[in-house]
């Protein structure tokens, strides 16, 4: 658990350079699904990222005294022992557990927060938290510094100022650790033999939802959390929409599938994208289209080091697919003009209107901001890559009928989709254990 105890470290750390204040950070919330039954509870990223604590009903409190050399405080509040309740649902750490378990200073029973908090921030110049996130935690923390105002004429002093604490996890989160790389290895790996599976076992008469099926079995055969978001299974047109949700659809021969999907593990996100055809093998025009994404894909995988930007994979990727829309007649070069223009204009958005990359880890659209900080938040740049940032690399096309598109493209839709590991040199592919050539592919399903 140290590197739980280290980043509560780094966040007092930035606290007691600024200052001061208190930090409170909730777990998620448990929600009824319908009736008496709740959906599957997954904890709160940030939460989750400061502790290692994974129970409902929990807050995290961090409360740094600047006037007396920095003192710090991490406290955790939780659910209280209840040997009835535990034989229903399962084992709880109670306070004494968690705080001996995770390293907190101090733990109390979650029921005594609304009587403990407003002490705290009595005298604490800011206050940190997730405003706009939860209006129910919102109207509690308003509650909270009103109790702490209205003692204003004993010579109590409420926080001043409210601080958004996702800014400072969000940088702290945006490069990986040894112990989440780990987890993140893991996951890709599961995840890639689960797409594998689908290429071994998909045929035409097959349906979407038994293929999702064969992905969520081998994501917890495999000891995987739970899928990291709803799985993308597309069968032929349907790959044109970005978000297709598995249904009844049946693989039919000549189509092409593609599949989104990833595992969880230990909490932290996969995601990877393979499009493969239904019979194994590829027709003219989806060899042409796919050999197109691949060399895109590539292009921005080779983007992808320390000192480039964020933005350079994309624009790789985007180039690379707007020159190939013009050698295909997907766009026609006397209406838009050379690839500069194409890509100038914005006019490869027709069938690429994606973003190639977005951050990855604890979220599958993983915490971070994207561009420097910089004084014109409007015309700053995309910001510098650096080593243990972890990405996904997907460029795709989408291509639906069209008077003006040639035939033999329409319904097409591919997207392949890799996570990636900025390193000090080349860049760890970390789904690399999963087939993408053509070649690749088609003896994977042939075999």
């Amino acid at each position: 658990m140290h590197q739980f105890i280290q980043r509560r470290a780094r966040l007092i750390e930035h606290m007691r350079s600024n200052g001061g204040g208190v930090a409170i950070v909730p777990t998620a919330r448990e929600l009824l699904r319908n009736g008496d039954v709740e959906y599957a509870f997954r904890h709160d990223s940030n939460f989750y990222y400061l502790t290692g604590f994974v129970e409902p009903d929990a807050v995290l409190v961090l409360v740094v005294d600047a006037s007396r050399d920095g003192r710090a405080q991490s406290l955790l509040f939780c659910r209280e022992k209840d040997v009835e309740h535990e034989i229903w649902h399962g084992f709880r750490h109670g306070p004494e557990g968690a705080r001996d378990s995770f390293g907190f200073d101090a733990a109390f029973p979650v029921a005594e927060l609304a009587q403990r908090v407003p002490s705290l921030l009595a005298g604490a110049s800011a206050v940190y938290g997730c405003p706009g996130q939860d209006g129910e935690w919102d109207a509690q923390l308003a509650s909270w510094l009103n109790a702490v105002r209205r003692q204003a004429r004993s010579g109590v002093r409420a926080p001043a100022a409210i601080v958004d604490v996702r800014q400072l996890l969000g940088e702290m989160r945006v490069v990986k650790d040894d112990s989440e790389l780990a987890s993140m290895r893991r996951a890709a790996q599961i995840s890639a033999e689960a797409q594998l599976r689908a290429m071994r076992c998909a045929r035409p008469g097959m349906t979407e939802y038994q293929i999702e099926a064969e992905l969520l079995y081998e994501f917890r055969r495999s000891g995987a959390d739970a899928p990291a978001y709803p799985a993308i299974v597309a069968a032929g047109a349907n790959a044109c929409v970005l978000h297709h949700n598995p249904g009844a659809a049946v693989l039919k021969a000549g189509d092409l599938l593609l599949i989104d999907a990833g595992c969880e593990y230990q909490s932290y996100a996969s995601d990877i994208t393979r499009t493969f055809p239904v019979t194994g093998r590829y027709s003219g025009a989806q060899r042409t289209m796919y050999e197109l994404v691949l060399a895109a894909q590539m292009a921005a995988i080779a983007a992808v080091k320390p000192g480039n930007r964020f933005s350079d994979p994309h624009d790789a990727a985007v180039r690379l697919l707007a020159q190939g829309m013009l050698d295909t007649g997907l766009l026609d070069r006397n209406k838009v003009g050379a690839v500069d223009d194409v890509v100038g204009n914005g006019d490869y958005r027709r069938f690429f209107m994606c973003r190639t990359t977005h951050w990855l880890g604890l979220d599958v659209h993983d915490a971070g901001d994207y561009g420097e900080a910089t004084a014109s938040v409007a015309d700053r740049p995309s910001r510098l890559l650096r080593p243990g940032m972890t990405l996904t690399v997907e460029p795709g096309l989408y291509i639906r009928p069209a008077p003006d598109v040639p035939e033999q493209y329409w319904h097409i839709g591919i997207r392949i989709e890799d996570d990636v590991l900025v390193a000090g040199g080349a860049c760890e592919v970390l789904s690399h254990g999963v087939p993408k050539t053509i070649a690749e592919i088609e003896a994977v399903m042939t075999r």
